[in-house]
């Protein structure tokens, strides 16, 4: 639908409110005046960002013709001196109109115009120019650089919109600016083994000193021989550490790799604060790495959830603290990670382990204050087993947003039957939680009837609470995201019988770094390659990972 004058305030109201939004770029920074293409390229990518954000903005169109651009300076981009007819923002929005539908002669853009006399009028044509001075416009009075930034912006519309769920008149178009080769031949295997080996190197030699050993310094096997070996475990399913070393001596470049009971032996002697102390080290220096492209910004949404160990059948005698029911009726080992999902890549940005009687307050308490030190967060993502009204009102005492299912108890189920009775889809309303102390936690309830239901009752809908706008369901989806990187997670483990808790706790949290190390080295190698980022990974987490083995770092 058309946006309105309140629905423009709300993102206006958003890009001043949040310090991350240097929105104009030109005014936030020495870097960039207000005639600058790169600043106008970065303030359409902030906008668009924010603007398909809103529920109510599901038109590419009502964008282009809304998004600022009087402050721009045009001037210096004229080629046409003296008077003419039409303004310079004018034009750049009809050319943006006819990029974003990827027409490739003006008289689609004509008769576009002519059919959508708002959208004609907002743009600010009073009358419609003919083909021959649209093409003279475009080729004459544009330069090159002017195009580019047009065609440039039309691919960061498409894009910040379909992220958003709103639909595209076209498909996603690759950058052209900044692709580094001459066409598909580009993305060969060949030209991927090789951005990937030479960024793998250079991860590889970030992360892997922020571990180590309590070991003698004159130990003739390097501390990074283990984390190879670790990494080796975790090329093959259901890999032990003895078979696992066996076979890594044979294959591996080092003339003294660890036998299995070394390896477990020194990771056993590592306590849990220890591991967690290292990886946060590890996967800041990522972070930092991946700071340096345009693409990773130190700010997005994170998911907090709980991962369950394979069922463990045996003797939990001495171990129940540790080896803990499951929702499923069975016992495992546990534990919760925080991860950015959305439109970053997908970092686990800290591990820590559940045991009994560790409350979920605490859980997320603990992992909020690590990834805060990390990132700056924004929006926060969770399960149904994390509905508490504590755990709410906390997030939110952070100034922070969250998206989490609600259980539903009898009001919310009368509720469902009603919506059912009077078949509406949606339903929002205001809800006053209590706190033990009296206070109160003032959240939304949003009521969404699922699609495709196969139940007849009111369990086709579902609840959600939110501290933001109701449009934040929208990145509920997201949290999908962690799911996925749990089952990449699992298959990067060693295989291991052991009950040693903090032996556990290490494959699991490596096991989340070379997840990590993969989705960064694919972000590079996809900047490198292609000049952007896509979620879906152009190189293969084996890849990776025998590059890792192969390298041999240290």
């Amino acid at each position: 639908m058309p946006s309105t004058s309140v629905s423009r305030r709300a993102v206006f109201q958003t890009l001043a409110s949040k310090s991350y939004y240097n929105w104009p770029v030109y005014d936030a920074t020495q870097l960039y005046n207000c005639s600058s293409l790169d600043a106008l390229e970065e303030d359409i990518r902030t906008v668009a960002t924010v603007w398909f954000a809103h529920e109510d903005h599901d038109l590419v169109d009502d964008f282009i013709a809304e998004v600022p651009l009087r402050y721009v300076d045009f001037d210096t981009h004229d080629r046409y001196r003296g008077s003419t007819m039409y303004k310079m923002d004018t034009l750049v929005r009809a050319f943006l109109l006819k990029e974003v539908y990827g027409w490739e002669h003006e008289t689609a853009l004509i008769e576009y115009l002519e059919q959508n006399p708002s959208i004609r009028q907002r743009i600010g044509f009073e009358t419609i120019l003919d083909q021959s001075t649209l093409w003279r416009t475009w080729h004459q009075r544009l330069p090159t650089d002017l195009q580019e930034t047009i065609i440039e912006g039309a691919r960061i519309i498409l894009r910040q919109a379909d992220r958003r769920g709103v639909e595209i008149p076209r498909q996603l178009p690759h950058s052209s600016r900044h692709h580094n080769g001459s066409g598909e031949d580009d993305l060969n295997d060949q030209t991927l083994l090789a951005r990937a080996d030479e960024f793998t190197d250079q991860v590889g030699r970030l992360v892997y000193p922020a571990f180590s050993l309590d070991r003698n310094a004159h130990c003739e096997i390097h501390a990074n021989a283990f984390w190879d070996l670790q990494t080796y475990l975790g090329l093959r399913e259901n890999l032990a550490a003895n078979e696992g070393a066996r076979s890594f001596t044979l294959e591996s470049r080092r003339d003294r790799t660890p036998l299995g009971h070394t390896h477990r032996t020194h990771l056993r002697d590592l306590s849990i604060d220890e591991i967690r102390e290292m990886y946060r080290e590890a996967i800041g220096r990522s972070l930092d790495r991946l700071a340096e492209t345009d693409a990773f910004h130190r700010a997005g949404i994170v998911a907090i959830d709980t991962t369950e160990d394979d069922p463990f059948t045996g003797d939990r005698t001495d171990h129940e603290a540790e080896i803990i029911g499951t929702k499923d009726g069975e016992y495992a080992y546990q534990w919760a990670t925080i991860q950015l999902v959305g439109n970053a890549v997908p970092i686990v940005l800290d591990a820590r382990p559940v045991r009994k009687g560790d409350s979920r307050l605490e859980i997320v308490r603990d992992l909020l204050d690590s990834a805060q030190e990390q990132v700056l967060v924004d929006n926060v993502l969770m399960d149904r087993e994390f509905d508490s009204q504590h755990i709410l009102e906390e997030i939110d005492q952070r100034g922070l947003r969250y998206v989490v299912p609600k259980r539903m108890q009898t009001s919310e189920q009368a509720q469902a039957k009603r919506l059912l009775r009077w078949d509406k889809d949606r339903y929002v309303t205001d809800r006053n939680l209590l706190l033990n102390n009296g206070d109160r936690h003032e959240t939304t309830l949003v009521y969404r009837r699922r699609d495709n239901s196969e139940r007849t009752d009111y369990r086709q809908y579902s609840v959600f609470m939110t501290n933001g706008e109701p449009c934040l369901l929208r990145e509920y989806a997201y949290r999908w995201e962690i799911e996925s990187g749990y089952k990449s997670v699992k298959r990067f483990m060693g295989a291991t019988t052991s009950k040693n808790f903090v032996l556990r706790f290490f494959y699991f949290v490596f096991a989340c770094l070379l997840y990590s190390i993969w989705r960064a080295i694919d972000l590079l190698v996809q900047i490198e390659v292609t000049g952007e980022y896509e979620q879906s990974p152009i190189v293969t987490a084996n890849t990776v990972l025998t590059l890792l083995k192969r390298t041999g770092i240290g």
